[in-house]
């Protein structure tokens, strides 16, 4: 190197004391008396100059921030937005119709933003702020007038940029306009994104504010509107097998969106979604939107229990013959009408029905209306099939209660424990790190990588790494079509055991029935009953059990929906009974009334 670029440095070199210097290929000085390297660097402001080399540090000095490290400019709502774009691909790889996305999620989510004044409207909540900022700063009006409202247009990926949106919705994208060195200051020390810390201090009446939980519930709305063949249960069991994003879907966010600070208490997420939650929060956004009447659910629907109940028989491995007892169940409640079904956000009570819960609810009837479920009368007829099929083994085998408990519960209990075990190894912490300030970053990060190297060093002393095994997407969770040991499929028994006929009909050899509850709560309280397992026999337990576990619902949930069928089904005679129950006796397993006046209707 030419020895004139290095004449500018003076001091003298710590092993000659020689003031005269040369560059290495690096750009560092060393000596050319005793040929010392030093670890002080030229500041090049010609690469070319130097040739071979690539210049990750020029000086000692402090690094210029780099415009990445700086990020977009981007609000909380666009946040979501990305998350929603993320489900909805997922949903379009699970089989739903791509539709969806474009045509249904796009156009409920440029409502809520319309209504809830964040963007599509003349007067946005980020303009009125934008107003405040630039009238203080006695600036000219006619800037933020000119600029698109629209928040499709803002800086970053959006529905648009996945083809959700027209060309004829807005004009080009632009990027938001600055809005002060004020705010931009407060943002960067307190959150990643301009309006988090008012984000979440913002409390609008009227106003639906959204939330990662609240995304879900988009997602069933629209899965709703479209009658998909996919259930909420069947949604937040994919959000739970990792085939729908939700923990963690800020980790996919654009590199230009920073997220720290308020960030972390919007879009990180510690705990799964409940059925529950999700179902209230999609009425709440309904009512909100003021969404017209959804599409009708019939009979050929997925949603329709007839076909639900179907499948539900099908997945807890019960025989296909009860399907013409639910059947005629729905048809004697009425809850297979088209006005029970169709979700109506506009009517004066907002109410969808839970489709899933509802028809495995329907099961419960009818097992009950075959068995009793009372820890008696279903071993009787146990011990009756179990004869029959001795004697008659070519013959079409009898339904056997207890040899179906058997089955059930073994396979039950090794999937929960499967279940529980995947829960409990579930690592919650992100690959990308959350920090609560950026003066807090670098203490993460190396948090952050003292803790994968702790991890890759336990991995290697164990000779192993740590593997998720991520299943594949199904419809059903048990599957009784493998032939194997102890692994009895009873779809094709026979429930001749247990009915009669009754001129051209069959009915239940058994006339009697209890009711699942005696008294429900008054309308000012939130749940229909209360659910104490001690006041039922374990067959019943059992069954709410299964079906609970089935689609991820508390018991106490699907107990509620049982109550709420035998009081469509015993509509004429509850009344008379609820008035005896205060007469009645507790028989041991259950404070519940058997009402021996009951009888079961009659099944064509």
């Amino acid at each position: 190197m030419d020895l004139e670029e290095a004449r500018e440095f003076r001091e003298r070199c710590t092993q000659c004391a020689a003031v005269s210097w040369g560059l290495t290929d690096e750009g560092k000085y060393y000596c050319t008396s005793c040929h010392n390297v030093t670890e002080i660097s030229k500041e090049v402001l010609n690469t070319g100059a130097i040739p071979n080399t690539k210049i990750q540090a020029i000086n000692r000095g402090l690094k210029k921030k780099r415009k990445l490290e700086k990020g977009w400019d981007w609000y909380v709502c666009e946040g979501f937005q990305h998350i929603l774009c993320q489900q909805a691909e997922a949903l379009k790889n699970l089989g739903v119709r791509p539709e969806l996305k474009n045509e249904v999620l796009h156009n409920f989510w440029k409502r809520y933003l319309q209504r809830s004044k964040q963007a599509y409207c003349k007067n946005s909540i980020y303009a009125r702020r934008r107003k405040a900022v630039i009238l203080e700063d006695s600036l000219s009006q006619s800037d933020w007038e000119s600029e698109p409202e629209l928040l499709s247009d803002l800086s970053g990926p959006s529905l648009v940029e996945s083809g959700a949106e027209s060309q004829a919705d807005g004009p080009a994208r632009k990027p938001f306009p600055s809005i002060g060195a004020s705010h931009s200051e407060t943002a960067s020390i307190c959150s990643g994104s301009l309006d988090g810390v008012e984000y979440s201090h913002r409390k609008e009446k009227g106003v639906v504010k959204m939330s990662v939980p609240g995304t879900l519930a988009f997602c069933f709305l629209s899965l709703l509107w479209q009658r998909e063949t996919m259930t909420l249960s069947d949604l937040l069991r994919f959000v739970e097998e990792d085939h729908i994003p939700y923990i963690k879907a800020f980790e996919h966010f654009p590199e230009e969106m920073k997220l720290y600070g308020r960030d972390k208490g919007i879009f990180a997420i510690e705990s799964w979604p409940t059925y529950e939650d999700i179902y209230k929060k999609a009425i709440e956004i309904a009512t909100f939107l003021d969404l017209p009447r959804f599409p009708e659910i019939t009979e050929d629907c997925y949603l329709h229990p007839n076909i639900l109940c179907m499948k539900y028989l099908m997945e807890v491995n019960l025989p296909d013959e009860m399907h013409n007892f639910t059947c005629q169940v729905v048809k004697m409640t009425g809850t297979g009408e088209v006005d029970f079904l169709t979700f109506d956000p506009i009517a004066k009570v907002a109410k969808t029905v839970k489709y899933d819960v509802q028809a495995v609810a329907i099961i419960v009837v009818v097992l009950k209306l075959l068995f009793l479920l009372d820890d008696n009368l279903e071993w009787s007829l146990s011990d009756v099939a179990e004869k029959y099929n001795e004697k008659n083994k070519e013959d079409k085998p009898w339904f056997d209660f207890r040899k179906w408990y058997q089955v059930m519960k073994k396979s039950v209990d090794e999937k929960k424990q499967k279940w529980e075990e995947a829960r409990a190894k579930y690592l919650w912490k992100s690959e990308r790190p959350l920090y609560y300030s950026a003066i807090d970053k670098s203490v993460v990060y190396k948090r952050k990588e003292m803790v994968v190297n702790l991890q890759k060093q336990f991995s290697t002393l164990v000779d192993s790494t740590p593997t998720v095994e991520k299943k594949s997407p199904s419809s059903f969770q048990f599957n009784w079509r493998e032939e194997e040991p102890g692994k009895v499929c009873f779809h094709g028994h026979s429930l001749q055991g247990i009915l009669k006929k009754k001129g051209q009909s069959l009915t239940t050899k058994n006339p009697l029935y209890w009711l699942s509850t005696q008294k429900f709560c008054k309308s000012y309280c939130k749940h229909v009953t209360t659910y104490e397992e001690s006041n039922f026999s374990q067959s019943y337990q059992f069954i709410l059990n299964l079906f609970s576990f089935l689609l991820r619902i508390k018991t106490s949930f699907l107990h509620e929906e049982v109550s709420l069928i035998e009081k469509r089904l015993f509509k004429t005679r509850y009344s008379k009974t609820k008035k005896k129950s205060s007469r009645s006796r507790s028989d041991g397993h259950r404070r519940e009334t058997q009402a021996r006046d009951f009888t079961w209707p009659q099944i064509q």
